[in-house]
């Protein structure tokens, strides 16, 4: 489960909006790095800031942030165990969060603090499933950026285990070819039900390699296609774990499309299943039900509203409404529902959903 939103976060995102609000959001790991390493980034950071504040408010409301910003960097807590720091800073409010998501170092100035600028900032993570098939057996990994490692299954890895012919020698060829089928059919059938309890505790992209006859056994009968990003052809039952990860690094050096081929298909699959709310009205109301488990949206995409209170419903400005609480920004007040709830966030590029109005919920199975 996400646990982004924290009642910190939420008091930094309701903070009253002052201009400058200067966010902070860079990677701070003190167990794992130099101290001096760490205070020489937070120094940079803050250089950065300062300029950007002297050049666009020298009212003197700009020096102020800036010593603010310099005084809490000073004060940090080394001894956290924390992946991640986003400091908050207005001439109003002020705070620092330690967080245990990975992020890329963001700076942020502007009228406000967004929750959509952390989301942006997470660290993809390059993790990945690979199911490698062969005529006998098959053999699971988890690979990442630096590790590539087996997964060891319950279920038998070997067609052995699912032989069912009579020893004697049969005279038919096309009945010993059909039985070799159904076999072949078998096995895989148990793989794919192995890959229940596998992509149950990961939730990472697939791929699947294979000699094409095999691959083709298998695209027919698997019930987990929505996981599968890429089929790789090909026969690599003796390849070694470094041939095998060699293999897979041209397909995952574009890890943006590799992770948007990934959302997509579970897109896909919550659209056959019915469990996707598309539009910004139906995604705000089963956001409104708890109901949200993967938010998809395009990036920059916005939506001025207003929201009613007697009916939970979100009216434009120039729409009739009752009583209401004024919402700059709808798709965010989304996010942070999602993300209460338990939910995820995720951007996609422009256009990617534009036969889904721009925005897509995934709801709970």
């Amino acid at each position: 489960m996400n646990t982004l939103l924290t009642p910190e976060i939420k008091e930094v995102m309701g903070a009253v909006h002052y201009r400058p609000a200067v966010s902070v959001i860079m990677p701070f790991e003190p167990k794992m790095n130099l101290k001096y390493g760490l205070t020489h980034s937070l120094k940079i950071a803050a250089d950065k800031v300062e300029l950007e504040l002297l050049e666009n408010y020298p009212d003197g409301k700009g020096l102020l942030v800036i010593k603010k910003l310099r005084g809490i960097m000073s004060e940090l807590n080394y001894d956290t165990h924390k992946k991640s720091i986003a400091i908050f800073v207005s001439p109003v409010f002020e705070k620092v969060l330690y967080l245990d998501i990975a992020v890329e170092e963001k700076i942020i100035v502007d009228e406000s603090f967004e929750i959509r600028d952390l989301v942006y900032c997470k660290k993809q993570l390059h993790k990945y499933l690979v199911l490698l098939l062969c005529g006998k057996e098959s053999r699971t990994y988890l690979g990442n950026s630096n590790d590539f490692v087996r997964i060891v299954s319950n279920t038998p890895e070997s067609l052995h285990a699912y032989l069912t012919e009579p020893p004697e020698k049969v005279a038919n060829f096309s009945d010993a070819q059909s039985r070799k089928e159904m076999q072949t059919d078998k096995f895989l059938q148990h793989i794919d039900h192995a890959l229940d309890i596998i992509l149950n505790a990961y939730h990472l992209p697939l791929f699947v390699l294979g000699a094409e006859r095999i691959l083709g056994h298998f695209k027919k009968l698997t019930k987990h296609s929505s996981a599968v990003v890429e089929y790789i052809h090909g026969n690599y039952e003796e390849a070694t774990l470094p041939e095998l990860k060699a293999l897979l690094q041209p397909h995952i050096t574009d890890w943006k499309k590799v992770n948007q081929t990934d959302l997509l298909n579970q897109m896909e699959e919550a659209e056959g299943k019915k469990k996707l709310a598309v539009g910004v009205r139906d995604v705000w109301r089963q956001a409104m039900n708890h109901k949200g488990r993967l938010l998809l949206v395009e990036k920059n995409y916005m939506y001025a509203a207003q929201k009613a209170g007697s009916d939970g419903m979100i009216y434009k400005p120039t729409e009739p409404y009752n009583k209401f609480s004024y919402i700059k920004d709808a798709v965010d007040d989304v996010m942070e529902m999602v993300l209460e709830n338990g939910g995820d966030v995720e951007f996609v590029d422009k256009d990617e959903l534009k036969d889904f109005h721009h925005i897509a919920l995934l709801l709970f199975f």
